[in-house]
C-alpha cells in the first residue's frame, strides 16, 4: 500500500497480517503515516497503488461506509462524534447496519457497564460532554457496529 498523508509521500511498501484477536500498535513520529494507514485502509483515503485486503477480500477503492458494512469499525483521532444529537442517538448511529434489535439492546447495556457516564448522559447532546466522554462515546458508537476489526487513531487523546 502506498499513501499520501500530505505531510509527505508514504512510498513504503508494506505486507502485514493481522490475526484474528490481535491487538496491533503502530508507532512513530508526527507525520510518520500512522494516520494515513488507517484512513487508507478505512477507506477514507484512496491507496496510490497496491491492494489491502481484509477478511481475504480486497477493500481498496471502496467506500468507507462499504468497509465499515464488512465488519472494520474506524475510531478516527479528534473525538469524531455528532454534536448535535444526543449520547443515545451517537451510539444508535453506529449501529445503523444491524439489522439485530435485540442484540443492539444487548451491546449498548455492554458499552454502559464500559463507560457508565455515557448512560447517566443518555438524552445530553454530545457536543456538552467533555473531551473524555466524546473519545469515550466514539469508542463505544464503533462497539456498536459489532466490529471484527477496530482501527482507533490515538485513542487516549482527551482522556485523563
Amino acid at each position: 500500500m502506498n499513501g499520501d498523508g500530505g505531510h509527505a509521500p508514504h512510498g513504503e511498501q508494506r505486507r502485514d497480517t493481522v490475526a484474528r484477536g490481535s491487538i496491533v500498535t503502530i508507532l512513530g513520529a508526527n507525520g510518520a503515516g500512522k494516520t494515513t494507514i488507517l484512513k487508507t485502509v478505512s477507506g477514507v483515503m484512496e491507496p496510490q497503488k497496491g491492494t489491502i485486503t481484509f477478511a481475504g477480500r480486497p477493500i481498496h477503492g471502496l467506500d468507507p461506509d462499504r468497509v465499515a458494512r464488512l465488519g472494520l469499525s474506524h475510531v478516527p483521532e479528534g473525538r469524531e462524534v455528532f454534536p448535535f444529537l444526543t449520547v443515545r442517538e451517537n451510539l444508535q448511529m453506529g449501529a445503523y447496519t444491524r439489522r439485530d434489535p435485540e442484540g443492539v439492546a444487548a451491546d449498548l447495556k455492554v458499552v454502559h457497564r464500559y463507560f457508565p457516564v455515557l448512560e447517566a448522559r443518555a438524552a445530553q447532546k454530545a457536543g456538552a460532554l467533555s473531551g473524555g466522554e466524546q473519545q469515550m462515546l466514539a469508542i463505544s458508537r464503533s462497539l456498536m457496529a459489532r466490529p471484527t476489526m477496530m482501527l482507533l487513531d490515538e485513542p487516549s487523546l482527551g482522556l485523563a
